[in-house]
Order: structure tokens, then sequence, then C-alpha cells
């Protein structure tokens, strides 16, 4: 039989169509056989409620919007795992943005959302710039907004973030312990929440250590392996350290490709630990030493705040933060 509308069902069932459109957004005013009826004579007569109409009709999109810097990153493909899961426990559905750390895409894609196409956000954000008060001049109108991992520390709504500091410090303070003495710091950009948090942990294990902290081993990188290629390769040149660690998961990668290039051993030569959710790493000639996130788990819980808020009716400037603990798995890459 064709697909038939609501109007056609309620007839069937002589019902209002009110009658039959509560049963299928599950209000709790119908009875429990009633709704059982209703739901048993739409899949006799192949009905297929149309929720897009529904939800112009509540102005719900029924639909979260994630923003992150990029795809790449295995981090940031388990993290959107993670909050896809829970969307879909809400029956929501997620569209996905990606800045490539382009911080006027950022307020672009902000934009466009705030005219009805998502109910909410979820970001990880570019970083660029220090002036985020395109956020707070959205005021009272803002979607309920939630960070995780790369946050702004200026703007004022619930966040998951990693105990980056204690993961860094106890990072470079097993490169130490395996006899490291010049330890480059690659990083893709200092002023990231991250990125100082992250270099915090590196400057005070050095400190600990008695290593006298040296500007020249934080090596600024960026978003172009070309670029970092070149970049990484005359770190190791001129430098020559003895341990790298990488503050994110590509610069890792790019150590790995600069010192099969340079025909440089690791770890004989140089130890390598970085930030990295890869789960081939332990497959990796040698196994990569990382620091590795619950990416899935971060997701998961934002998504959870930001439905604590679309369907609690929690205040969108609600300051909450949730700190989830990092490992380190030691590897090949760091062997004495």
């Amino acid at each position: 039989m064709d697909h038939i509308n609501i109007k056609q069902l309620a007839e069937a069932l002589n019902l209002s169509k009110s009658t039959v459109s509560r049963a299928f957004r599950d209000n709790s005013d119908i009875k429990a056989d009633t709704k059982a009826r209703i739901l048993a004579k739409a899949k006799e007569l192949n009905y297929q409620p149309n929720h897009y109409a529904s939800n112009l009709r509540e102005q719900k999109s029924r639909t979260i919007a994630i923003i992150v810097p990029e795809l790449a990153n295995n981090y940031f493909s388990q993290a959107i795992h993670g909050i896809e899961r829970i969307a879909r426990l809400h029956n929501y559905h997620i569209l996905i943005y990606v800045t490539d750390d382009d911080y006027q895409k950022e307020i672009d894609f902000i934009r466009h959302l705030h005219n009805g196409r998502a109910d909410g956000i979820i970001m990880s954000v570019s970083g660029e710039a220090n002036n985020h008060n395109y956020l707070n001049r959205l005021g009272g109108k803002r979607l309920p907004l939630v960070f995780f991992d790369r946050v702004y520390e200026d703007i004022d709504t619930p966040r998951v973030v990693t105990n980056d500091y204690d993961s860094s410090f106890k990072a470079t303070e097993h490169l130490i312990e395996q006899g490291c003495k010049k330890i480059a710091y690659l990083v893709v950009n200092k002023s990231l929440s991250i990125g100082k948090t992250r270099m915090q942990g590196y400057v005070d294990a050095l400190e600990k250590h008695h290593i006298k902290f040296e500007d020249k081993y934080v090596i600024d990188c960026s978003n172009s392996y070309e670029e970092n290629d070149v970049i990484i390769k005359d770190a190791l040149k001129q430098l020559k350290p003895d341990g790298i660690f990488a503050a994110v998961e590509r610069l890792a990668f790019a150590t790995y490709y600069a010192c099969f290039d340079l025909k440089m051993n690791i770890p004989k030569e140089v130890k390598v630990i970085g930030f990295s959710s890869l789960e081939i790493a332990p497959l990796l000639n040698p196994s990569l030493t990382t620091v590795t996130q619950p990416a899935t788990e971060i997701g998961g819980q934002a998504a959870q705040l930001l439905f604590d808020m679309l369907e609690g009716g929690q205040s969108v400037n609600t300051i909450q933060e949730v700190v989830l603990k990092s490992k380190l798995f030691v590897r090949n890459s760091t062997s004495k």
C-alpha cells in the first residue's frame, strides 16, 4: 500500500489528528492502549510520521551542530562518535562543521547556525584571535553551547576537558627518566587553552628534574604537513634533541617521517612521545608512546551536558567543567 498521511490514519482509527500526533510525540496525556492501537494501525497502513514538519511546528530542528578544527585527527573522529551516540539516544541528528583552524569560518558557522539550523552546538575552538566577543554579543539569543578539549577561557559555558597539565608533566618526565636531557616540545598554537596548559606541564617537569628550560626547544609548527616537515627536520638537524614531545597527533607523525628521511633511528637517536588517540599507534615502527585521551567519552559527556541544557532547562551560562583523565601508554618509541 502507498504511504498515507496523518489525516487518513486518523480517519481509519476514528480519532482526531491531534490525538494521533500526540501518540507519535510520545505525549504523557495519551492512554497507553490508545497509543498502542495507533502505532499498530500505522504499521499496518505503512504510515511514516513527518518528523521534519512536526519539528518546524515545534520550532525545533532536532539537530545539534558539532564544530571541530579538523577531521584528520583520530581524536576528533572518536569524539564525534561519542556525541552521535548520545544524540541518537535523544532522537537528534548531528551536523559537522570543520573550521580548519580558521577563526572566520568559526564565526560564520556560529552565525549560520543561529538561523534555526540547530538547537545547540558542541565545539572545539579554532583558537585564533583573542577576541571572542562574537559569542557574548549573542547574549540571551545564544544557542546552548558546550566546549570540549579546546576552549575559550573567557567564555562562560560548560566544557569537557582532560587533565592536560598532569599528562604533559608525566610525558615529559617519562622522557627524562628514559635519559633525555634535550627535549623539544612541538606545538601548533601556544595561545590555545590546551597549548598553554600542556606547555606548562612540560616546563614544570623540566624544572623538577633540574633541566634548564630553553625557549629554542619549543618548536612552533603549523597546520601544514609540508611546512611541518621542513620545521621539524631543521630542528632535528640544528638542535639535535634527544627527545621529542608532540603536543598534537599530526606532529608525532611528522616527526616519524622526518626521522625516516634523515635516517635517524627512533628511539636510539631521538625518543618520541605524543598526544594521540590513534588505535594503530602500537603497530607503528617503532610503536608510538602516547598520551591517549578518552575521546569517545569526552564526546559523550559533552553531548550529555548539552542535552541537560536543552531538555532540563539549565541556564546557557552555567559554568560546569568536567575533567577526564588521559592515560600514558609506554611503547618502543621511548625505550632505552
